[in-house]
């Protein structure tokens, strides 16, 4: 039985770019263009229409942006960003190492996409670059791809494989990274790690308290429950804060 053909969306607000691409995209064996939109509600209505595994999304579109749209739409696929050289998209990419197609696109670089798609999900990812205070992370909250500004969090809490990050208006949601990766890349200047399962945001420390064994607890704000602080960690907070 042959396999399945990943079904692709694209949206721009250009008929020509979306015509060029879908075009293109038919060329590709293994993916099939399903569908067309031109700007944010009519791509939320067709991902809702025809459940695409895809979206080829333009990012600079009239009324709201391709980045409106995701944080919009509760949509489980993939995204691959389509950019006419915008330095704050380039930004986006680079910390959250997602695939993107420079405009105009090009077909090499376009079945390259597509080859990355079918890749197995086994493949070891690449080291990622560090994170700014002001940064938005484009990553996967429970089920939807969405924007997580880095300086909204307050907690990071371990949960095996993945973790649960809290954020300064109550939200708590379960992210598809591991403390290892929380820790090489969220600044020193502001995130500590005080337990092998806790990374804090020390902005939103409230109070710090002596506990057992040597230990202490942290308070943070908008945190109802105190973060426990650990020998092995207490000595790197009392640096941080001189």
């Amino acid at each position: 039985m042959a396999e399945q053909s990943i079904r692709a969306l694209v949206v721009d607000d250009e008929r020509l770019a979306r015509k060029d691409l879908t075009n293109m995209l038919n060329e590709i064996p293994g993916i099939e263009p399903v569908g067309e939109a031109e700007d944010v509600p009519s791509a939320l209505s067709a991902i809702k229409e025809l459940n695409p595994d895809i979206v080829f999304l333009d990012i600079q579109m009239p009324g709201q942006t391709g980045f409106d749209l995701v944080e919009q739409v509760d949509f489980p696929g993939k995204i691959i960003f389509v950019t006419a050289y915008d330095e704050y998209a380039l930004r986006a990419f680079e910390i959250n190492a997602m695939d993107y197609l420079m405009k105009p696109v090009n077909i090499e670089r376009l079945k390259k996409s597509v080859e990355r798609l079918q890749e197995e999900p086994t493949v070891t990812q690449k080291s990622f670059a560090p994170l700014n205070y002001s940064d938005r992370l484009f990553t996967t909250i429970g089920t939807k791809m969405q924007f997580l500004k880095i300086e909204t969090i307050l907690l990071i809490t371990s949960d095996g494989d993945y973790t649960h990050v809290h954020t300064n208006d109550g939200k708590k949601g379960l992210v598809t990274k591991t403390m290892k990766e929380w820790e090489e890349r969220l600044p020193e200047k502001y995130f500590a790690r005080v337990h092998r399962n806790s990374i804090i945001n020390t902005e939103y420390i409230d109070e710090i308290e002596k506990w057992f064994n040597y230990s202490y607890r942290v308070k943070l704000k908008s945190i109802k429950e105190p973060v426990v602080i650990s020998r092995r960690y207490a000595k790197k907070l009392k640096d941080i804060f001189g």
